[in-house]
């Protein structure tokens, strides 16, 4: 909590920027899906009602991160990072599956939808990628100061997010000045395979983190080389990680002089830890500390 009196209203005030910037975009795209009935405005429309949820689930991880663990929570409450993205991957799936169908369904019977109002159509499109672009330099800025992966993360997927409306605006012109329905229906298709394959990484990810899988092969590693490095550690065995949402919680146990003093052993293990901690931010560190073996 000592932290939160100079990084948490940053933390809060990119994951409140985020959920108010979603809220407009999926507000002014359903405008834009009424008027103009382009396929490819709905798929940016998909994109962006999960960036709803995503945002207002960053949100809620941001909020839970400044309360500290109690007793029925000993490791936090991260793990609800995770849950909500197994939530969002199922509903990116199914709008990818839809939209595909109706792209798949228009190019094959050859029925295109007459699109309409499309200059309405890029004018929302535009100011969609204004206001994300816009976001998206405030969160890196927050994420600079505070280091919060949440954010970080929320700024990356934004990034992604500029693909699906430079689509729509590239059908909607198309159709505009050439009369070619079908650009839309294939953008549609295209920005449903990017929902789809969104969806696999982030319910991926999810799952492994709830299955409790290892950290990082290269974070492991660089943990063990700076125990192995470390004053007065004569070696190291052990060590473990598990994820829960943005946390990394590592164990390991470090040898020891056995005829030191309990302070001295302690200094090293505290002083391990704390370099760990402000290498890694997002690992939550227990040290052990055992007698070396003779050899």
């Amino acid at each position: 909590m000592a932290k939160s009196d100079g990084t948490t209203g940053l933390n809060l005030s990119a994951g409140v920027a985020s959920v108010s910037v979603a809220i407009t975009l999926v507000s002014l795209k359903l405008w834009a899906l009424g008027a103009t009935s382009a396929l490819s405005v709905a798929a940016s429309l998909a994109d962006s009602s999960l960036d709803l949820m995503m945002s207002l689930g960053g949100l809620m991880a941001i909020v839970y991160a400044a309360r500290p663990a109690d007793d029925d929570h000993a490791f936090g409450h991260t793990s609800v990072e995770d849950l909500a993205a197994l939530a969002q991957s199922v509903f990116l799936v199914v709008a990818s599956v839809v939209i595909s169908w109706a792209a798949i369904s228009r190019l094959l019977t050859g029925h295109q939808t007459a699109l309409a109002s499309e200059e309405r159509g890029i004018l929302v499109m535009v100011i969609s990628i204004f206001l994300t672009f816009a976001l998206i330099l405030w969160q890196r800025r927050v994420a600079r100061r505070t280091g919060n992966r949440v954010v970080a993360a929320d700024s990356l997927h934004y990034m992604s997010d500029l693909i699906p409306s430079l689509g729509a605006i590239a059908a909607l012109w198309m159709s505009r000045n050439y009369g070619i329905g079908q650009v839309d229906s294939i953008v549609a298709l295209a920005a449903a395979l990017l929902l789809l394959l969104g969806a696999i990484r982030i319910g991926k990810g999810a799952w492994d983190a709830l299955m409790d899988r290892r950290a990082d092969p290269a974070l492991i590693a660089a943990i063990g080389d700076m125990a192995r490095d470390w004053p007065g550690v004569l070696g190291y065995h052990d060590l473990k990680t598990r994820m829960a949402g943005s946390r990394v919680f590592v164990n390991i146990h470090i040898e020891l002089n056995g005829d030191q003093s309990l302070r001295e052993a302690h200094a090293i293990g505290a002083g391990l830890r704390r370099k760990i901690i402000e290498t890694w931010p997002q690992c939550d560190v227990i040290v052990h500390k055992d007698v070396a073996r003779e050899t």
